[in-house]
């Protein structure tokens, strides 16, 4: 054998390096900790062994044989970037006599970006820009391109622009992508007309809110010759114009989802596509994936036809038009519009009857002047004609996860993205169960049907008392959180046993899979995919993403906003509770913050009561509890950190029993007050 044969063999014959995958987390110290799933430790990676890695990417990391001293802690090196999180960021530009230099404004380090002359696209030294890497070899500085400088003076685009970078959402698309929509032709051409139902002919229309640009479901009602009602639920056919494996399909499962900030979309297909090819406009032939339903009159669906259809929407209505229909008894459609509540609100019953929990969550709105500064805030609640919408985009949803559900390749259920949601978690549940018990509400924790019906029992109970709000948040923070997956568990808010996302391909990733698997089954080959677990997690990842973006957008906004009332006194009521300081919740614009224990201290010692949800003075016996309603100053408005400071007012009568409380701790000789106190 020779030299050259046997290094070869042994070679072939020795053990792979240890390597693991998982998310980097860069601290404020420039160490960096690779989290894989299902390890009990954190890996530990210097800076040195980043290997152009950044915060928040999805790595591979090879562990090293040592442990770190000090916490005996795993250490490792990173081998290779399988994701970047983030590949834009804003900044400052330095141009030097012989080359420029982005510094990013992040908390958590990271190398400075060199511009090529070639790439600063107009921007001068000191400007506030956008820059994309571009490209980044090992061992070397990253390189990248200015893609947008800053208008000096405009902190709210920037902050909105820097949010939405932060949580991975990039704020432009490549070129090849806008080419690749660009290139799609306007017309539909008759031979695609043919290979689908014609439902033109068929009274439709959308239903929206006053600013939506893209519309992707319509309804549709005619009465049938057997009296009962077709009723056809049209949504956008995203999946013909966005084909597999093409740019447009690449970038859209990236981004897996739109996010809706107060001022701004930052949509997952341009704007070609989602405002304009696939929005369901009035007045267009469009094409559409139906789901077309049979009902009696009295709510019972007989059957139902899964399928390509080519649309004309007759209006566009907004949901406060369809509402004052409701209301009024009077406007366009009126017969149809009744009907279809009707019906609507026949579906809803239903489904609290079989189990649905019934959470009403208020959504707050921000008005906004033309630079889109917060100059109001309204609160936005679920009314008849919103239900209207929302019950027929569950029928469908339904319908077509039952639909799939019933297919087997191979005598194995054909693996599909339904949307799950799990029973309550019992330990956070039970300390629930105990706080409602002091508002008089006894649950039955036995089956997930008894904990279903409960809930529903205490929501109906606490309409317009003082206790609704913190009820209702507590009770949807012990719910698990929906997410997409293969394992069909059902959907336990829902109370369906089948449940998947159909209705929305222009802003959600997995309705477009739905959509083409879908296809596949009606025509009767359906082909398993093997890595659709893999993109089910990556779509649930990028809805917390989103999500996560949507909180802190909303939470500058509020910040912004209340920065207009600093010294002003308003009611509050408190919405959380932790053992430094308790937060409290404006009832007139619902704008939450924080009253620091520390402020706390001229009052009395505060403990946390965690089983309670409260503060108690250890003196005073004064509590601070979830639900209680108080009076709060403004003190603080930081739009850096997202965060307002308020104190809490001490009122008159109050001010006597502090009185009291500290001469009565100064004749026992104990301190009236604990400078910085821990507990």
């Amino acid at each position: 054998m020779s030299r050259k044969q046997a290094k070869k063999k042994k070679k072939k014959g020795a053990a792979e390096p240890h390597t693991l995958k998982g998310v980097l987390d860069i601290t404020r110290s420039g160490i960096g900790y690779v989290i894989v799933e299902n390890l009990p430790n954190d890996i530990l990676v210097r800076p040195a062994d980043f290997n152009t890695a950044l915060h928040g990417d999805t790595v591979r990391v090879r562990v090293l044989g040592g442990s770190a001293k000090k916490s005996g802690r795993q250490q490792g090196q990173i081998v290779d970037v399988l994701q970047r999180k983030q590949m834009e960021f804003l900044g400052k530009l330095e141009i030097g006599k012989t080359a420029a230099f982005f510094t990013a404004d992040t908390e958590k380090p990271m190398p400075d970006i060199f511009i090529p002359e070639s790439a600063l696209n107009g921007a001068k030294d000191g400007d506030r820009v956008i820059v994309r890497i571009t490209e980044w070899e090992k061992q070397k500085k990253p390189v990248g391109t200015v893609i947008q400088v800053m208008e000096p003076g405009n902190e709210g685009d920037m902050a909105m622009k820097e949010i939405l970078m932060e949580n991975g959402f990039p704020l432009f698309f490549p070129e090849n992508v806008l080419e690749e929509a660009e290139r799609i032709p306007d017309t539909i051409s008759q031979d695609e007309i043919k290979k689908r139902r014609d439902c033109r002919d068929v009274l439709t229309f959308t239903i929206d809110p006053v600013d939506a640009k893209d519309f992707d479901d319509a309804l549709s009602i005619r009465l049938l010759k057997n009296g009962m009602y077709e009723i056809g639920v049209h949504i956008a056919d995203v999946s013909h114009y966005v084909e597999p494996d093409s740019a447009l399909d690449k970038e859209a499962y990236d981004r897996a989802t739109s996010v809706y900030l107060p001022d701004r979309v930052a949509p997952m297909l341009p704007e070609r596509i989602s405002n304009e090819l696939c929005s369901l406009r009035p007045r267009e032939d469009k094409l559409t994936f139906s789901a077309i339903f049979q009902i009696t009159d009295t709510g019972e669906v007989k059957q139902y036809w899964l399928g390509r259809t080519v649309i004309h929407s007759n209006h566009r209505f907004t949901y406060e038009e369809v509402q004052e229909i409701i209301e009024k008894g009077e406007g366009l459609y009126l017969d149809e519009i009744l009907l279809l509540n009707k019906l609507a609100q026949g579906f809803r019953a239903k489904r609290f009857k079989k189990g649905a929990i019934n959470f009403s969550s208020q959504e707050v709105r921000f008005k906004l002047d033309e630079s889109g500064k917060p100059i109001g805030i309204m609160v936005k609640e679920s009314k008849e004609a919103h239900q209207l919408i929302e019950e027929f985009m569950l029928l469908a949803n339904r319908v077509v996860a039952e639909n799939v559900g019933k297919v087997k390749v191979n005598k194995k259920d054909l693996p599909f993205p339904y949307r799950v949601h799990d029973t309550p978690d019992e330990m956070k549940l039970l300390p629930f169960v105990e706080f409602a018990k002091k508002y008089g509400h006894t649950f039955d924790t036995k089956t997930p049907e008894g904990i279903a019906a409960s809930f529903n029992l205490m929501l109906q109970d606490v309409q317009g008392k003082p206790e609704q709000h913190v009820l209702e948040q507590l009770g949807i923070r012990t719910m698990a959180k929906a997410i997409y997956t293969t394992e069909n568990i059902g959907h336990y808010g829902l109370g369906f046993k089948h449940y998947c996302h159909f209705t929305s391909p222009i802003r959600r990733y997995p309705d477009v899979m739905v959509h083409r698997i879908l296809q596949e089954v009606i025509d009767g080959d359906p082909e398993p995919q093997k890595k659709l677990e893999s993109k089910c997690k990556h779509c649930s990842e990028k809805e917390r993403a989103a999500m996560e973006a949507e909180r802190a957008a909303n939470k500058y906004k509020q910040v912004e906003y209340m920065k207009e009332f600093l010294g002003e006194e308003f009611e509050g009521v408190i919405s959380g509770v932790a053992s430094f300081g308790f937060w409290v919740e404006t009832i007139e614009h619902k704008c939450e913050g924080l009253v620091s224990i520390n402020s706390l201290l001229e009052y009395d010692d505060f403990r946390h009561v965690e089983s309670d949800y409260s503060l108690v003075g250890l003196r005073s016996g004064r509590k601070f509890a979830m639900g209680d309603k108080v009076r709060i100053k403004v003190v603080a408005a930081n739009l850096t950190k997202r965060q307002l400071d308020y104190e809490w007012v001490i009122t008159s009568s109050l001010k006597e029993e502090t009185g009291a409380a500290k001469r009565s701790g100064a004749r026992k000789n104990v301190p009236a007050k604990k400078k910085g106190s821990k507990k």
